[in-house]
C-alpha cells in the first residue's frame, strides 16, 4: 500500500488518476491555473507539471523528435523548445495553492535532474513522477529515493530488465515506496504499439503497484488498463489541442478528460470486488429462477422414485436437484400430487 496525501494506491483501492497538464500551460500562469481547475472539475486525483530548466535538459545540439516536429510545424533545436515551455518558478506556489483550494493533489516531474528534485523537495511535494527518458537515469533516481517518498517510473522505451534495475536501484537507496506505470513514449501511441498486456508482465515480475501512462487518443485504452487491474493512471490533457506546443494535439481537452474519469470509475464498479457471491438483488430471484425436485405424476405411498416420476422445475423453494441421485429407488412415505414439490418427509 503506497499512500499520496489521503488516496491509497493498493489492489483493493480505486484507480489514482493522474491528469498530465505537462507543459500544456505554453508558459502561462494562467493558463497553469486553468488546467488545474479542468483537472479538478473532472474528477482526477492529481494535476501533474513538468519541472526543468530547458539548459539542464538537453545540449544546445539536441534535435526536436519527430512528433514535436510534426505537432508545433517546424524545427528548432530541443534546447529552444523547451526553453518556451519552462514553468516558471513564481508560477509554483500559486498553482499549490489553487490545487489546495481544488482539493487536488499537485505533483510535476523534475525534468530537470538534481536542481528539479530539490526545488519541488523544497515545495514539499508529496511524490515524484519520473518520465521515461529517466528511467535508466539512476543517480537521479536515488538521489530522490533518500528522501522516502512515493516514486513513480514511466517506462516507455524500457526493457524489462532495465525496469527492475530502477526499481532495485530505489529500493536499495531504502525507498520501497515504487509505482511502475507501463508506457510508450510515442505522441500519439498508435494501437499496435500500445502492448497492455506488458502491464501483467510487470506485475507478475515486479513487487510494485503497476499502472499506465497513456498516450494514445481517446479515452479507451485508458478505460481498458482499468479493466487489466492498472493502479494509477496518467493521461495527457490540455486546455484546447490547437493550442500551439508539441503535446497538445496527444492530449484530451477538458471534456474528455471528465469522459475518461468517468469511463475508468465505471470500469471499476463493473470489475466488482472479485468475492463470488450472489449480489443482493439477485437474492429473490433464486426462489424464482432456480429449480427443485418435484413429482411429474402421481405418487402413491410406497412407490419408488424413478426417473419417470421424479423431475427437476422451477421454482427453488423446494428441495436442491443436487440430491436427484440421492433419491432416486428410495420408497415414497406418502400420497405425492402431481407437479408437487418433493419433501424430506416424502422418502427420508
Amino acid at each position: 500500500m503506497i499512500k499520496i496525501a489521503n488516496k491509497i494506491i493498493s489492489r483493493k483501492s480505486p484507480v489514482f488518476i493522474i491528469a498530465e497538464a505537462g507543459v500544456n500551460h505554453n508558459n502561462s500562469l494562467k493558463n497553469a491555473l486553468k488546467l488545474v481547475d479542468a483537472a479538478a472539475a473532472a474528477g482526477a486525483d492529481a494535476v501533474k507539471f513538468q519541472t526543468f530548466r530547458a539548459e539542464d535538459v538537453v545540449t544546445v545540439s539536441g534535435k526536436m523528435a519527430a512528433y514535436q516536429k510534426k505537432n508545433i510545424g517546424r524545427e528548432e533545436s530541443q534546447l529552444e523548445m523547451l526553453k518556451k515551455l519552462e514553468l516558471k518558478e513564481e508560477f509554483y506556489r500559486p498553482i499549490i495553492r489553487r490545487c489546495q483550494e481544488k482539493k487536488i493533489i499537485f505533483l510535476s516531474t523534475p525534468h530537470g535532474g538534481f536542481a528539479a528534485v530539490d526545488f519541488l523537495q523544497s515545495l514539499k511535494v508529496l511524490a515524484f513522477k519520473f518520465g521515461s527518458g529517466d528511467l535508466t537515469n539512476l543517480p537521479l533516481l536515488q538521489y530522490a529515493a533518500r528522501l522516502k517518498k512515493p516514486m513513480i517510473l514511466g517506462t516507455g522505451m524500457a526493457t524489462l530488465p532495465e525496469v527492475k534495475e530502477a526499481v532495485k536501484c530505489i529500493e536499495l537507496a531504502g525507498n520501497k515506496k515504487i509505482i511502475v506505470l507501463h508506457c510508450t513514449t510515442n505522441y500519439p501511441c498508435p494501437e499496435r504499439e500500445v502492448n497492455l498486456r506488458a502491464m501483467s508482465t510487470l506485475t507478475e515480475e515486479l513487487d510494485v503497484p503497476v499502472g499506465y501512462s497513456d498516450h494514445t487518443l481517446g479515452i479507451q485504452t485508458s478505460v481498458m488498463a482499468t479493466a487489466l487491474d492498472a493502479r494509477v493512471i496518467e493521461k495527457h490533457f490540455t486546455l484546447d489541442k490547437n493550442m500551439a506546443g508539441p503535446d497538445h494535439r496527444a492530449s484530451l481537452e477538458p471534456a474528455e478528460l471528465k469522459e475518461m474519469v468517468k469511463g475508468v470509475r465505471q470500469a471499476e464498479i463493473i470489475l466488482g470486488s472479485g468475492v463470488k457471491k450472489p449480489n443482493k438483488s439477485e437474492m429473490p430471484m433464486i426462489k424464482t429462477v432456480r429449480k427443485s425436485l418435484v413429482a411429474l405424476k402421481d405418487i402413491k405411498k410406497g412407490e419408488k422414485f424413478d426417473e419417470k416420476n421424479l423431475g427437476i422445475k422451477r421454482p427453488g423453494t423446494g428441495l436442491s436437484p443436487k440430491i436427484y441421485n440421492e433419491i432416486l429407488n428410495k420408497r415414497a412415505k406418502s400420497d405425492i400430487k402431481a407437479d408437487s414439490l418433493i419433501k424430506e418427509k416424502h422418502y427420508a
